[in-house]
């Protein structure tokens, strides 16, 4: 039997049902999206300008945060990987903490931190004349925020499941240990950093709670998919479906590009 290799065992029948109700109730609401589409007007409601405005914000939003979780996330997670102790479980729980924390008070923690009266961004402020809450950048700090730790925790796994024989075998020859990393373990995390890069990028598309909160809702400047979504279902809830649309064409393809690059690379499904 190769590796990865599923046996189909028997499912008891009393699960059978609360399983298809649970899988019912995860798809309609995507099926309700699918049946109540304007099909007819789709192509005009997403070919407006504010709903070109902030597709254009979020993917070059998302595709900035992604570039700034992989500069700062990738070697936070060699050294999550290559570290051990309490002060090492600790740091990996803080990393960790953007994923159950509420987006919004996510949000918050930024606009103290980074605000223009925050712990940070008043020096910001004073010294360099910066100030992100309600920008474009802010958007990208919010997304970050919340993206980066699908990153860290994808890359992490991959490293601490690395052969670290290559490595040593690597650096017994003379090669410093950026060339080992550079050469051995980023070719054999390659899958995962790809996957994790992937979800970090999705996740920041889709983010909601820490974006309006610090960075707000300025059209063409702010707003993103999710804020459009947000504002056209309070004037114009056809809009705001063909928006949702897109969203959610973007989170099957994500599907798919992990299904292929890194759960079945994996072994899994």
């Amino acid at each position: 039997m190769g590796r990865g290799t599923v046996t189909a065992r028997p499912v008891p029948r009393l699960v059978v049902a609360p399983a298809a109700v649970g899988v019912a109730f995860l798809l309609l609401p995507l099926l309700g999206l699918l049946v109540r589409a304007p099909w007819g007007r789709v192509l005009g409601l997403l070919t407006q300008r504010a709903a070109l405005d902030a597709l254009r914000i979020s993917v070059v939003t998302a595709s900035a945060a992604t570039v700034a979780s992989l500069a700062l996330g990738v070697p936070l997670a060699w050294v999550l990987a290559r570290s051990s102790g309490p002060i090492a479980r600790l740091l990996r729980a803080l990393v960790l903490l953007p994923l159950v924390l509420p987006p919004v008070v996510g949000g918050l923690g930024l606009l103290m931190a980074f605000g223009r009266h925050g712990v940070v961004g008043q020096y910001l402020d004073q010294w360099f004349g910066v100030s992100l809450p309600f920008t474009t950048a802010g958007v990208v700090v919010a997304q970050t925020f919340v993206a980066m730790p699908f990153l860290v925790v994808s890359v992490e796994g991959a490293l601490r499941g690395a052969d670290a024989g290559l490595e040593e075998a690597a650096a017994t020859l003379g090669a410093r240990p950026m060339a080992v990393f550079g050469r051995i373990t980023l070719p054999l995390v390659g899958p995962s950093l790809i996957a994790g890069a992937v979800l970090c990028w999705a996740r920041a598309l889709g983010e909601f709670g820490a974006t309006i909160t610090f960075a707000g809702n300025r059209p063409g400047v702010t707003q993103t998919m999710p804020l459009a979504v947000y504002q056209a279902f309070q004037t114009s809830p056809d809009a705001a479906v063909a928006l949702s649309l897109v969203l959610l064409a973007v989170s099957v393809t994500v599907l798919v590009a992990m299904r292929e690059r890194w759960w079945k690379a994996g072994g899994g499904w």
